[in-house]
């Protein structure tokens, strides 16, 4: 083999599974072996259960041997966060208010599906306390580093997950994204990640953020997470928001020409005031890129103008139904600036309420009118890049938590449009950049088939953190 069994993505070991030139077995060895080896180093993992996994490849391989594998993923290896129900494995959300005993008798669809399709359960990843901010740290799991700078956040809150895809412990893995939570880690990273269209891949039970609350693949490259997206997003009737089953192959799509297309480019959305001028040069240069392929890139600012205080009284307002009516001894529990939000988000009022849910409304009404007239927006992924563990914020605290680092991901929760990071360079001390591209409301294949082309013309999925 040319490339050593963690530096395969997924596709690449679908293939060598095929012709038997790697067993799912062996690619499971050598996954939990760097696991053993260096999350000690990193946090990714909270649960671990090797003999599930060495069971499960060991019955995929059984059956590729005999020419019946249940999907093209069958005995891939995937890392689950840990807000997504495990048959069989604590889900504790990073809480110490979550009674470890469970029942923990129910897969959350996606679990499900990878289930049924024969992928490797590789272990659940770290995510801060219900995934409340987007840096990764807990009072369950303490801090989860980035593998680019062990000093650094990997970002949150599927922070576990994106560390463990940069680090190479899995080819693919789960995330949540209710305000960037996919998108942020696999920007602070070098990963890719896909926030799909809102209802396109099925959740349950429903996130008590409400209908800003994504789930998605996180790999390293458009073609994984095609593949990934092809098993998640099959139905599943626990979830009443759902969209129609969609049997679009996302994988076949990829090479589709960027030629024509129609690309809006926005740096600051028109009302972003901080951003960093690096972050500002790698995006501007990733549109010209676009550009190049033939497509036709106008900077033009989206309409509605910053929406973050109508975003503020719904997560706040989640963060206040979730946890507002827990015991004291409890909230003790809590990290404290969980616990400040829902005491912030219980004052938050019915009709403070339903005035938000009414902006949003315009808010995504005036970005779908928007989108009428391109196939893609391109933004900065993020304002900055990685900064210190142990932070909510680079910048000063004023209430709004992660928000002000943030302005470009939690527009696209409130609008439900599918939205990518994929990486698009490094700043000069070396960490990643990403680039966001935004789809038309239900285009996922074409967001893929964006990054893919993007790939290929500014190439960092095979970049590996120094050490690792």
């Amino acid at each position: 083999m040319s490339k050593e069994l963690h530096e395969m993505t997924a596709a690449e070991l679908s293939a060598a599974f095929a012709t038997r030139d790697v067993s799912p077995v062996e690619a499971t060895e050598a996954f939990l072996g760097r696991i053993e080896a260096l999350d000690s180093e990193i946090n990714a993992f909270c649960h671990l259960d090797p003999e599930t996994s060495r069971m499960q490849a060991e019955e995929s391989e059984t059956r590729w041997m005999q020419g019946n594998p249940l999907s093209p993923l069958d005995g891939v290896p995937v890392a689950i966060k840990d807000l997504l129900l495990t048959k069989g494995w604590p889900t504790r959300r990073g809480s110490l208010t979550v009674d470890p005993k469970g029942p923990w008798d129910i897969d959350a669809p996606t679990v499900a599906r990878l289930r049924e399709a024969g992928a490797v359960f590789i272990g659940k990843t770290t995510t801060p306390e219900f995934g409340w901010k987007g840096s990764t740290d807990s009072p369950l799991t303490g801090i989860t580093r980035n593998p680019w700078n062990r000093e650094k956040t990997p970002g949150g809150s599927s922070g576990g997950s994106s560390a463990a895809l940069a680090a190479r412990f899995a080819p693919l893995a789960l995330g949540t994204d209710g305000g960037g939570s996919i998108r942020i880690p696999a920007s602070f990273t070098s990963t890719y990640g896909l926030k799909p269209s809102f209802g396109r891949v099925p959740a349950y039970p429903l996130s008590p953020f409400g209908t800003v609350a994504h789930v998605g693949p996180m790999t390293r490259t458009a073609l994984d997470s095609a593949m990934l997206l092809n098993v998640i997003s099959k139905p599943d009737a626990r979830d009443w928001f759902a969209l129609p089953h969609d049997t679009t192959d996302y994988s076949a799509g990829l090479e589709e020409a960027m030629r024509g297309k129609r690309i809006a480019y926005s740096p600051r959305l028109g009302w972003v005031q901080r951003i960093l001028p690096e972050i500002e040069t790698l995006v501007a240069a990733a549109a010209k890129r676009f550009e190049a392929m033939g497509a036709h890139v106008e900077q033009v600012d989206p309409p509605g103008g910053d929406p973050g205080d109508t975003f503020r009284k719904l997560w706040w307002s989640g963060a206040g139904f979730l946890l507002g009516d827990l015991p004291e001894e409890k909230k003790v529990q809590l990290d404290p600036g969980l616990r400040k939000m829902a005491e912030e988000g219980v004052k938050i009022s019915k009709t403070d309420y339903l005035a938000a849910n009414a902006a949003r409304g315009v808010y995504g009404s005036q970005m779908r009118v928007f989108m009428e007239r391109y196939d893609f927006l391109l933004t900065p992924a993020l304002a900055t890049v990685a900064f210190n563990v142990g932070q909510i914020s680079p910048l000063q605290d004023d209430g709004r938590a992660w928000m002000d680092w943030t302005p470009f991901s939690f527009p696209f929760n409130l609008t439900q449009q599918p939205a990518a990071s994929v990486p698009c360079g490094f700043s000069k001390d070396g960490l990643p950049v990403g680039l966001q591209i935004v789809g038309r409301m239900f285009d996922d294949a074409g967001v893929l088939a964006a990054s893919a082309a993007y790939e290929l013309a500014d190439p960092h999925f095979d970049k590996v953190p120094k050490g690792f």
